[in-house]
């Protein structure tokens, strides 16, 4: 291929003839290059590297070419500039690899104080930032978690003698202990001991082990409430960041939540006296007799769980006792309660914004440390694509070459040869694309025969049409109908049959119609790209496999029948307000995730508290003295010649095991007739067990006004960025985003009939995206401040910048490295 032209129009041997001809010194690649008569620089450093490593050989008389920082070295011999080479590589190496760290510490919001100092903290950095790690911490604190399934009070079927568990609970805190001594190596001691999560964790740790040790010994369990710290261990994941920025949140809004509730429980106090004093003297007012029972009951009452029972025996004696209850309810119920959300909304608001400019400027920063660890003396205003290059390699390793360079020619809005500092500050936003080549026609049958296209153009356009899409919108509001009328009409008794009714045949081919007219008309990619497609023929093949369960008498399979009626939530479509809510849900749905796990850890801790003080405690029977005896009664009682089991079922809600305890945490959290869980578990301890339920209540209220707060605040936002953006109103796959380039890139002769590659970048929008539309003028700003407070100025100082080769990752972080010369 010597003899060939190249794609630039110079011919191969011409090039190393002109190279060889060069005398000695420091040559740039666009030198050497014009020197051939190619002017193209794009792929310059690529074709010249190839050249001088490939083809030129150092024994060859001709002394040694090297590439340092997009320049040619030559040299007289090929001995005493090898080893200089070599280190100017491995520093340039070093520095891809340090500046990736601090990319990554930026978008995984890690303080820079973290950041690795010298090469063994390095090693140790590395081992512990990739993901057989991540899973290792993440299956570690699972397992701690879930030995409580088999610790006393232990679930029957999974109970495990004492010796086995504690063994597996001191493995699991053995292997947390390497994970904080590798952390401890690359931190150092003193950033160790100041990170307070770490210290939280290395004491929670220490007392884990203590506790653990000592079961072992004695070979059986003692109080162990510590176990409530365990998930600790798994917030600390790094699989687990969301939950982590949760508590965060959830402690941040704490301050005006505890300003309106010690103005909710002030007036509880009041009210609670004066109940005292009002109804007290009504021997027959069980609710009032005592200071006691006022402040709780009018606690439960906060709750409706106990309205209007409450109220019934002073309301039996004075008619106008009602105006304490409803002054009462609508001073804290409707008043405080809703004050507590708007101010919670308000707090949640500001720190969502405030995180996210925090979380913005932290990437900034990280981009500048990195852009001053990419760029030379000789080029001190851009990252050229070697560099790019380089860097990518370690921040993500798996990415093609190709991708590379797609995701250079993506950031450089310029043009120019070299990305530069406002080029790169867009790394983040381009980074997660994912390229496609995409089709030199608009449509997928675009190149078949001319009756082919005919047909499929024909089917492309019905699909897109209104009249077909209303069309069959009418059809699944009919089968929701005939759905609706077939269940009344079965008198509310199912009998699984294997006669399949004929109208489920019906539908089920209209629904499969769709589909196939669907797929060919716009293609396999364009078809499952979009989400409601995606759901549509999710639920039309899971009708179709119910009809094959039906068809076959497969009664196991009964449950794939009941989904049918999940093709009306295709009606959401018709209106662009639910529209608006369904594609909400859908963005929230990971934050949601989150939050669920975070409720989930809060239950894990009570439960844990339950399990060591309320184990076994309510029971069939109990709590005679009670006012909730007839909850908890399971007795036979016989009415005339029948005996009938009178069951109060609640003794089913305790804590005798993990499991247990979680279901009961939920009908507390649900509130109805929570008390009498309450009163039944104080009738068998002492009244401070109250304290437990009060606290639980709070908490959990805190964590839903959160969760009520953020739906709010997701749901106002993205009303208020498509009253400023209208073009996302119409569209209804508006929670994904196109970014798009258009690379052209000359081919070979071979390939001459097509001049051009368009390729195409798409990822999932999130809301990062669309608060960067959403306070563009405010960006703007911030922008201003951090360019103002930031300590780093590149532009400044790599004019100015005199000194060594870069030293290895993290040698002084006190000072920007210096570029290489």
């Amino acid at each position: 291929s010597c003899g060939e032209n190249l794609a630039w129009g110079v011919s191969l041997p011409s090039l190393l003839t002109s190279v060889r001809t060069m005398g000695g010194g420091t040559y740039s690649y666009e030198e050497i290059l014009s020197k051939c008569g190619c002017f193209n620089s794009e792929f310059c450093w690529l074709l010249t590297r190839t050249l001088l490593e490939t083809c030129f050989s150092p024994d060859g008389g001709g002394g040694s070419y090297d590439i340092v920082n997009n320049s040619v070295i030559t040299t007289p011999g090929p001995q005493d500039h090898r080893s200089q080479f070599g280190s100017l590589r491995q520093s340039w190496e070093m520095n891809y690899q340090e500046a990736a760290i601090y990319l990554q510490e930026g978008e995984n919001n890690d303080k820079f104080f973290t950041h690795p100092r010298n090469p063994k903290a390095l090693t140790a950095y590395l081992f512990a930032h990739n993901h057989l790690f991540y899973m290792m911490e993440l299956l570690t604190a699972l397992l701690l978690m879930v030995l409580s399934l088999c610790e006393a009070p232990a679930v029957p079927s999974l109970r495990l003698d004492v010796y086995v568990h504690a063994t597996l609970e001191l493995l699991a805190l053995a292997m947390v202990a390497f994970e904080l001594c590798m952390k401890l190596r690359w931190l150092g001691f003193h950033t160790f001991i100041r990170h307070k999560r770490t210290m939280v964790k290395t004491c929670v740790l220490f007392l884990q082990f203590v506790e653990a040790i000592v079961v072992l010994v004695r070979q059986t369990s003692h109080l162990r409430v510590t176990r409530a710290l365990r998930p600790i261990f798994l917030v600390d994941c790094r699989y687990c960041g969301a939950v982590r920025r949760n508590l965060r949140q959830i402690f941040q809004s704490l301050p005006p939540f505890i300003d309106i509730l010690l103005l909710l429980l002030f007036f509880m106090v009041i009210f609670s006296i004066l109940g005292f004093y009002l109804f007290s003297p009504n021997k027959a007012d069980p609710y009032f007799n005592t200071l006691e029972n006022s402040i709780v009951n009018l606690f439960v009452l906060l709750t409706t769980a106990n309205f209007p029972d409450v109220m019934m025996p002073a309301y039996s004696k004075n008619r106008w006792s009602c105006v304490f209850f409803i002054v009462y309810l609508s001073i804290e119920l409707y008043f405080i309660m809703n004050l507590l959300l708007a101010v919670v909304f308000d707090t949640f608001n500001d720190v969502e914004k405030m995180k996210f400019k925090s979380l913005l400027l932290h990437k900034r920063s990280a981009i500048d440390h990195a852009f001053q660890l990419l760029v030379s003396r000789q080029r001190p205003n851009g990252v050229s694509l070697k560099q790019f290059d380089g860097l990518m390699r370690f921040y993500r390793p798996r990415m093609s070459a190709r991708d590379r360079f797609l995701t250079f020619k993506a950031l450089n809005h310029s043009n120019s040869p070299m990305l530069s500092l406002e080029d790169f500050y867009n790394f983040y936003e381009v980074n997660g694309l994912k390229w496609k080549a995409r089709r030199s026609g608009e449509h997928w049958f675009d190149d078949l025969p001319h009756t082919t296209f005919l047909i499929f153009k024909g089917i492309n356009i019905l699909v897109k049409s209104k009249p077909f899409q209303y069309a069959m919108y009418v059809v699944v509001a009919v089968n929701g109908v005939w759905i609706l009328v077939e269940t009344y009409m079965s008198d509310g008794v199912f009998s699984w049959s294997q006669t399949v009714p004929w109208s489920y045949i019906v539908f089920l081919t209209i629904y499969g119609v769709e589909m196939l007219l669907k797929i060919t008309g716009l293609g396999p990619v364009e078809y499952f790209s979009s989400g409601w497609n995606l759901f549509d023929f999710s639920v039309t093949l899971f009708a179709f496999l119910g009809l094959m369960a039906q068809a076959f008498n497969m009664e196991p399979f009964y449950f794939i029948v009941v989904l049918r009626p999940l093709q009306l939530l295709r009606l959401f479509k018709i209106k662009q307000r639910y529209r608006n809510v369904l594609d909400t849900m859908f963005e929230l749905f990971p934050r949601m995730a989150s939050l669920g796990l975070t409720l989930i850890i809060f239950y894990y801790s009570f439960a844990i508290v339950g399990m060591e003080f309320f184990a076994d405690v309510v029971y069939p029977n109990c709590c005679k003295n009670s006012t909730v005896a007839d909850s908890y009664r399971k007795e036979n009682v016989t009415k005339g010649e029948q005996t009938v089991l009178f069951e109060g079922y609640y003794y089913l809600n305790n804590f005798n095991n993990i499991l247990s305890s979680f279901v009961t945490l939920f009908e507390l959290t649900v509130v109805n007739n929570w008390y009498i869980t309450m009163e039944g578990v104080t009738s068998e301890t002492t009244h401070w067990s109250r304290l437990y339920f009060m606290t639980f209540y709070i908490v959990t209220m805190v964590v839903m006004t959160i969760i009520v707060a953020f739906i709010l605040d997701a749901f106002v936002f993205r009303m208020n960025y498509s009253r400023k953006n209208r073009d996302l109103v119409g569209d209804p796959e508006g929670y994904k985003q196109e970014m798009c380039w258009y690379f052209y890139t000359p081919l070979l002769h071979s390939l001459s009939q097509h001049p051009s590659l368009v390729f195409l970048g798409r990822r999932s929008r999130t809301k990062s995206d669309l608060s960067m539309k959403m306070y563009e003028e405010e960006i703007q700003e911030w922008y201003e401040e951090y360019s103002r407070t930031s300590p780093l100025h590149p532009h400044q100082q790599l004019d100015s910048l005199e000194g060594p080769v870069p030293q290895p990752p993290g040698h002084n972080t006190s000072q920007p490295l210096q570029p290489i010369n």
